[in-house]
């Protein structure tokens, strides 16, 4: 079961959500996810726990909890949205075939 857990100080380890987790049951692994930029946590992370049962208690538990002085967002994670267009610098448009740079 993955489980999105969000509103995270920037101070939170992934060990700190490990052993918080840990006491509903088993943990696969956990990802705080990093902005690129400038290195630190983006506020949210996500935590793999094998065993549907056991990520449900972590959630009841865990959601609305105060940690480190803010109160965390507990919930099932979302798959990833499939995300078209966008382009980039080498983006090529196929309404009048030309390129921007």
């Amino acid at each position: 079961m993955n489980i999105y857990v969000s509103n995270l100080s920037f101070h939170t380890s992934e060990a700190d959500l490990k052993d918080l987790f840990s006491k509903f049951g088993s943990v696969s692994s956990v990802k705080i996810i990093i902005d690129r930029e400038t290195n630190r946590s983006r506020g949210f992370a996500f935590v793999e726990m094998p065993s549907e049962e056991e990520g449900n208690a972590a959630m009841s538990g865990l959601n609305q909890k105060e940690i480190e002085g803010r109160a965390l967002s507990v919930s099932l994670a979302r798959e990833k949205e499939n995300r078209s267009g966008g382009g980039g610098r080498d983006s090529f448009s196929r309404s009048n075939n030309k390129r921007f740079f």
